[in-house]
């Protein structure tokens, strides 16, 4: 059966002085203040779109890469997954590399980085962003 999440974004003013408020609908966790100086400079407290896409990657390679793992017969003991979302104003977003540092007994580094290479591969965040060149670091701890 599909689900359905959803947020909402309230936008007041332009581009370069307006600023908005996005909220989490599904999951009621709140809201978050966004601007275009968040996006393009320092973040002062607020959130970006590549933010939220940098956890939703994250997230959503971790949970592929623990099944992969799983499915391998090496259930991981920890993963720790960071997205880097590269934003270039007038580009768009540049690439995104992901870095997992992971503890999973009786596998060796060559097993690691491949199964890590299927899980960016084959993530449904990673299927739904394939325009975006996603780059791998994969570590055993």
């Amino acid at each position: 059966m599909a689900t359905v999440r959803h947020a909402h974004t309230v936008w007041q003013g332009d581009l370069l002085k307006g600023s908005g408020v996005v909220t989490l609908d599904s999951s009621g966790l709140g809201s978050y203040d966004v601007s275009w100086p968040a996006r393009t400079e320092e973040p002062n407290g607020k959130t970006s779109p590549e933010e939220l896409i940098a956890a939703a990657h994250s997230s959503c390679f971790s949970m592929a890469f623990s099944n992969i793992l799983a499915k391998a017969d090496a259930p991981p003991a920890r993963l720790e997954t960071k997205a880097d979302v590269t934003f270039q104003p007038g580009e768009g977003i540049t690439g995104i590399h992901l870095t997992v540092r992971g503890e999973v007994p009786g596998l060796d580094a060559d097993q690691f980085q491949a199964l890590a290479e299927d899980a960016k591969k084959n993530c449904p965040v990673s299927q739904a962003l394939t325009g975006t060149k996603i780059t791998l670091t994969a570590e055993l701890a």
